[in-house]
């Protein structure tokens, strides 16, 4: 029993073995097909071709390892095909002499001697064929499943890349906005250092945990956070109305997707004006389409699309990006801007 459990076929072998004995049962059955009608079975012609059968199907299994040898050396289709030629004859006629032995060759035609062996080399043609189909199919699944992890972490390199972008991007323009700040109003600029530090554990949090991926109120947290800094440097020229559906906080996002878009917008249709601007926070979210849209927009000077695509800022870009290898095309970041009619730009992502 102890023996029994140590053996182990693998799947492959159990099927091969399980067509040789199906096999064996038609051919018995064929032989029988005379008598048949008549409900008379002989199952010594089961054990017949057993015995006629196995044999060559156990030397056939001799191929496998041949076909593995084949591709570790990286034989030639030449060289290849010649070695097959010489194992198919060695085995034909190998089987030949056992059925000469075990069926007798007194008075039997000539086509009793050419057929088994012209049979017995198709026979051979057949297993080597599929042997080296399945070889070529496992090393096509292997080079795609190395393509693919490849790419996984081409893209991991690529997502590291990017949000190592972020943060010092985010870091450098929030410090020099409180700079700005310290020489116009100290009292202010040391409220903007308290807000900062919280800005700053909410970037180092995600950092240390390893992962990028925040809640939507975590999100919006960080974003208000920053416009509340931002609004002790503009003062009452940044106005900013929240429009989002409820029930959205549980959403799962990448961390800093909507603080680079709000700061681009402060950046370009606030800073360089005395005027007040209205900033505007949509979130929707678009059940039949499967999708979130987070927008934000900004009633600026806009821009024309050349000037968009030709802009040198990172932050826009960075998103973009960042969201396509994220989702693998599911979501996206398009803009809506034209001269004159202010600036928005609305992430989409699936929320499944």
């Amino acid at each position: 029993m102890n023996l029994l459990k140590s053996i182990h076929l693998a799947p492959m072998w159990r099927r091969y073995i399980c067509i040789w004995l199906v096999y064996i049962v038609l051919i018995s059955v064929v032989l029988q097909a005379g008598t048949l009608p008549k409900g008379k079975f002989d199952p010594n012609m089961v054990v017949q071709a057993f015995l006629s059968i196995a044999p060559g199907a156990a030397v056939l299994s001799l191929v496998w390892p041949l076909t593995g040898w084949f591709e570790r050396r990286g034989v030639g289709l030449a060289l290849c095909c010649a070695i097959h030629l010489m194992a198919a004859l060695a085995f034909a006629f190998a089987t030949y002499i056992m059925l000469v032995h075990l069926q007798g060759a007194t008075e039997r035609g000539l086509e009793w001697h050419i057929w088994p062996f012209m049979y017995n080399v198709m026979t051979y043609a057949i297993v080597a064929g599929l042997f080296h189909s399945m070889r070529a199919s496992t090393a096509a699944q292997r080079q795609a499943l190395a393509a693919q992890q490849a790419q996984t972490l081409l893209v991991a390199a690529e997502l590291g890349a990017l949000r190592s972008k972020l943060n010092p991007h985010f870091l450098f323009n929030t410090l020099h906005s409180i700079i700005a700040l310290t020489q116009r109003n100290p009292a202010a600029a040391e409220t903007a250092l308290f807000q900062f530090s919280d800005m700053l554990r909410y970037v180092l949090d995600t950092e240390r945990a390893g992962v990028d991926r925040v809640t939507l109120d975590a999100e919006l947290q960080f974003v208000r956070d920053y416009l509340e800094l931002e609004q002790l440097r503009l003062g009452p020229r940044l106005q900013v109305r929240w429009d989002l559906e409820p029930d959205m906080g549980d959403f799962i996002l990448p961390a800093l997707t909507l603080q680079p878009l709000i700061e681009n917008s402060i950046k370009h249709a606030f800073n360089p004006y005395t005027r007040p601007g209205l900033l505007r926070i949509e979130g929707r979210r678009d059940l039949d389409a499967g999708l979130l849209r987070l927008t934000v927009r900004d009633d600026g000077p806009g821009s024309t699309p050349e000037a968009i695509a030709a802009s040198s800022g990172l932050g826009i870009r960075t998103i973009g990006r960042r969201l396509e290898l994220d989702y693998a095309g599911r979501a996206a970041l398009t803009i809506d801007s034209r001269p004159g009619a202010g600036f928005a730009a609305c992430v989409t992502l699936p929320i499944a």
